[in-house]
């Protein structure tokens, strides 16, 4: 959920997608990045911290079963790379190495949770070009939920999910919010 309302503000409209819906689509997902990439190798998966990453690590896990060979995955922090921070003070050095595994000449997938406005991507773009210049770079969601700001489009999209302004998808993963769902949910005004 990128946006920031307190929870007492949110009304839940329905669940989108349970447990065992999230993992098919994962599976589906894992063959159609072997299936695009022919095959693994030089194939290396990053998460956009927070859900990106439990969303990379599995895919990392299923293509790895699916090829039987293992696949990087790495993480992508993109706090200081967002455009709605602040411009004042000095931009902060991001350490080389920090993704896990060198990405240079690499087929790169970039995993989030939830595509909406596009500006998290550019913000990891940004992020991952100060880490090397990969060959490809395609990017990997569980939902796309419309309304972009910018011209980004998912290579790999889990469910497109049409929704209002005023609506919100929440993506919960054991590995972080210790349950597995993922909800459609409103704003009270």
């Amino acid at each position: 959920m990128n946006e920031t309302v307190s929870k007492s503000s949110l009304r839940v409209k329905g669940r989108l997608m349970s447990a065992s819906e999230i993992e098919r689509t994962l599976v589906r997902l894992a063959h159609e990045i072997v299936e695009k990439s022919n095959g693994s190798e030089d194939l290396g998966l990053i998460g956009i911290k927070r859900r990106g990453i439990p969303l990379a690590e599995r895919l990392g896990k299923l293509i790895s079963n699916i090829e039987k060979r293992p696949v990087d995955t790495g993480i992508l922090d993109i706090q200081f790379y967002r455009d709605d921070l602040s411009t004042a003070g000095i931009r902060p050095v991001v350490t080389p190495g920090s993704i896990g595994f060198d990405v240079e000449g690499r087929d790169v997938v970039i995993c989030d949770d939830v595509l909406y406005t596009g500006r998290t991507v550019r913000a990891a773009l940004d992020a991952l070009f100060d880490h090397g210049r990969p060959r490809r770079v395609q990017l990997c969601v569980l939902i796309d939920r419309g309304h972009r700001e910018l011209p980004i489009e998912a290579t790999y999209v889990g469910k497109h999910v049409p929704t209002s302004s005023r609506e919100i998808i929440e993506v919960k993963f054991h590995e972080v919010d210790d349950s597995e769902q993922v909800l459609l949910v409103e704003k009270v005004v």
